[in-house]
């Protein structure tokens, strides 16, 4: 049997970044799915045809968003894994939860769609998603705490002003949590701001 690897020991990332880009890849494809299964009912008609289509606006309109919001997930974390090239246990296991909640974001998609007319319906794919954003902001931290083994490439002041940047995703989704009672998916245009908001914190 192979002995027991120290606990404070560090594996290559290659895996662990492939590994997550295919569970990104599928989760963003699976989305599609609460567009395919719909079913229209009888159509006798162009107008009738147009119709049922714009009626589905409310499913487009989720689906784009998630899917955006998924690219943008997996775009932080290319970005952090050009500067982690080493990785220990926590931060698989930090990399595993954030996978978690990007599994679950077709199915919270699903039901904020299917049942908008409640609170729980409209905040479920916001939870998910700050939850996914924060888990994602809680690796960086630890990389940056373990960065001389971690991100040997990486400055110890660049790496803090990184992470003060990702901060932003974790402000605005709070933000996003807790507007979408009131206005629903739109809440998520407050991400628009997340540019401005992470040039402020990075102190540029």
């Amino acid at each position: 049997m192979r002995a027991k690897t120290h606990p404070e020991a560090t594996v290559g990332a290659t895996r662990l970044a492939a590994f997550t880009d295919g569970v990104f890849a599928i989760a963003a494809t699976l989305l599609v799915l609460d567009l395919t299964t719909h079913t229209f009912g009888t159509i006798r008609s162009d107008v009738e045809m147009w119709g049922a289509l714009a009626a589905m606006g409310p499913q487009f309109l989720n689906f784009a968003l998630s899917f955006l919001l998924l690219c943008l997930l997996w775009m932080t974390h290319v970005a952090q894994f050009e500067w982690i090239v080493r990785v220990d246990g926590v931060i698989i296991w930090l990399n595993n939860v954030r996978l978690l909640f990007i599994v679950v974001v077709p199915f919270a998609t699903g039901l904020t769609t299917e049942y908008s007319q409640y609170t729980a319906g409209r905040v479920l794919m916001p939870i998910t998603f700050f939850l996914a954003i924060l888990t994602s902001w809680l690796q960086w931290s630890w990389a940056v705490r373990r960065r001389v083994d971690l991100m040997p490439d990486l400055s110890d002041g660049d790496a803090r002003a990184y992470g003060r940047g990702a901060l932003s995703a974790v402000i605005i989704s709070v933000a996003v949590v807790v507007a979408s009672p009131w206005i629903g998916s739109a809440a998520f245009l407050l991400f628009f701001l997340d540019g401005p908001l992470t040039r402020l914190l990075r102190g540029r």
